[in-house]
Order: C-alpha cells, then structure tokens, then sequence
C-alpha cells in the first residue's frame, strides 16, 4: 500500500490494517526462525508499513484537535 492511499483511509481502517500487519509479521518471524522464510525483505518492508501508518494515525488526530 503507497502513502498516498494510507492517507485516503480512515482511522480505523488503517487500525485495522495495523492488526493484519503484525499477524503477517508474526508469521514471517515464525518462518525466519524455521528457515522456511524465502524473502527476508518482508520483515523490515512490513514494519515499514506498520510505521508508516502509525504516523498517518498521528497526523489525522492531531488535525482533527
């Protein structure tokens, strides 16, 4: 997902997106730690995302204020 579209959601739709990300990065640790994990770039790109969407969340609710 590109920033653009991040800033397009609502609060709640990026908060749950947050959720499905860190399930999916839960999982890409799991798979790292079995060595079944064949692209280990998802582990930064998805905590990227998380980030990225965490701060949109901030820049929503400090508008709003």
């Amino acid at each position: 997902m590109k920033l653009n579209e991040m800033r397009e959601k609502t609060v709640d739709e990026l908060q749950n997106a947050i959720v499905d990300w860190k399930k999916q990065l839960l999982e890409a640790r799991i798979q790292l730690a079995t060595n079944k994990l064949e692209n280990p770039s998802t582990l930064s790109k998805t905590k990227k995302l998380i980030a990225q969407a965490k701060t949109i969340i901030t820049e929503k609710g400090v508008q709003n204020a």
